[in-house]
């Protein structure tokens, strides 16, 4: 008689897994959704309005209607070069003082400051406690003629220096080149060194010891090793900085004079003095798209991407 072999008992099936609800792939979208909203309503919306105030033609009494008269733009910057140009001068020198001031402080606070790091920290956004207005204001008080300071960088001949290089005038510092740089240099500065700080921080303590123990002298140090990874905060300082001060208008208005005028008080006066909202719009649009390719052409010759 043949062996009768039984059939191996089958296996108990898999159940099927559930299709994932596409609830649950919506929901970072649904998250996303108030954020794009905001977006759209407080950016998107004012900048396609202000495109078409652009390009319209018209008076404030007779209304305006878009035209698609793109010569407004050619003669905003013909007429407003100079103050586009002084913009972009201010914003430099004061972006470039910002760093000079603001790295060495946040070098103290991320290496250097113990256990005073966090009173430090304070008296950095102090600033921020009070409105901007009154910071500027205060400016006005401190370069007085009358004042310490302009007396004592007259003793030190500063301002013989400073009246070579066009930036004061006689004995005067307010209403100059260099009220405005140090007005903006100081409401600007705390963007400069938070970023700064928070750079330095992330590097690693043991491999300032590793070039220590390679002989590196202190400055070698820097050069080799902190600055290079500090890039990333100092790439996002400078356009912390530098972007805002070539906009702003407040320290041109209340520090400096007709001649110190920058882009900024050009487009306040179109907009709300002379209502010539077209070259208003313009010039607003010129000078977002110079900072753009600014910016741009910034962090391509900066060498990092990874910015804080």
């Amino acid at each position: 008689m043949a062996a009768v072999t039984e059939a191996p008992p089958l296996a108990p099936a898999t159940p099927k897994k559930k299709p994932p609800r596409k609830r649950g792939r919506l929901t970072p979208y649904w998250l996303l959704l108030p954020g794009i909203l905001w977006l759209v309503v407080f950016f998107a919306l004012p900048m396609i309005y202000q495109a078409s105030t652009s390009v319209q033609t018209g008076s404030l009494e007779q209304g305006y209607k878009v035209t698609w008269h793109f010569a407004t733009y050619w003669d905003a910057l013909a007429q407003y070069w100079p103050q586009f140009v002084r913009s972009v001068l201010y914003a430099a020198a004061a972006t470039l003082l910002c760093l000079v001031l603001g790295y060495p402080l946040a070098y103290l606070i991320a290496f250097r400051a113990g256990r005073w790091r966090n009173l430090i920290m304070i008296l950095v956004i102090a600033p921020f406690f009070t409105s901007f207005l009154i910071r500027t204001l205060a400016w006005k008080t401190i370069l007085a003629d009358n004042g310490p300071v302009v007396g004592a960088l007259g003793t030190l001949h500063v301002l013989d220096v400073t009246n070579w290089l066009g930036w004061t005038s006689g004995d005067r510092v307010l209403a100059t080149p260099l009220a405005v740089v140090c007005g903006l240099t100081y409401n600007f500065l705390p963007f400069m060194i938070l970023p700064l700080y928070t750079s330095l921080e992330r590097i690693d303590p043991r491999l300032h010891e590793a070039a220590g123990d390679l002989y590196a002298r202190p400055w070698t140090t820097f050069r080799k090793v902190t600055f290079p990874l500090s890039m990333p905060g100092v790439v996002s300082g400078t356009l912390l900085t530098f972007i805002p001060a070539a906009g702003d208008y407040v320290n041109a208005d209340l520090l400096g004079s007709t001649d110190t005028r920058m882009v900024g008080n050009v487009i306040q006066t179109q907009f709300l003095r002379i209502l010539d909202y077209p070259t208003a719009a313009a010039l607003s649009f010129i000078l977002m798209a110079a900072i753009l390719a600014m910016v741009t052409l910034y962090i391509r010759k900066s060498g990092t991407e990874d910015l804080v």
